[in-house]
């Protein structure tokens, strides 16, 4: 496989408010672990290769361990997330595939029992984020290094 299009260079500006959006990210309540959670399980539900390799490497580096990135796509069949996680990795799932029903109101509802008003709504538009950021690999064919 080929890498098509390099949107940073064709569209600039354009790329340029991607990385703002990623930016604002860094000002948020959510921890660097939370957020590579965040990009690693969207990552993995849109099969974004490139995300997928970039984010697992990042959490590592942080000290996330191996056997939470590789059940993170099990996460509800592990004791290895917390409550707060397991709150967000629902909402990432839903948000990602939102086409496939929605955010449903029992998981918005025990979303709110655990995370503050504005942690949701961070969580949302990280989950937004990362969804951007994988469309623009998948689509620009850009490949693990």
């Amino acid at each position: 496989m080929q890498n098509r299009i390099n949107l940073g260079k064709v569209e600039p500006e354009a790329y340029k408010v991607m990385m703002a959006f990623e930016n604002y990210l860094l000002g948020t309540k959510l921890t660097l672990i939370q957020r590579e959670l965040i990009k690693i399980r969207a990552s993995q539900i849109n099969g974004c290769a490139y995300c997928l390799d970039m984010h697992a490497k990042d959490a590592r580096n942080l000290g996330e361990t191996e056997q939470r990135i590789y059940t993170l796509s099990a996460w509800r069949e592990t004791p290895f997330f917390t409550a707060e996680e397991r709150a967000i990795l629902a909402l990432v799932e839903e948000v990602t595939e939102i086409s496939k029903g929605h955010v449903k109101d029992e998981t918005y509802a025990a979303a709110a029992k655990v995370l503050d008003e504005q942690t949701i709504a961070q969580v949302i538009m990280a989950t937004i984020v990362i969804n951007s950021w994988n469309r623009i690999g998948i689509s620009t064919n850009m490949q693990p290094e």
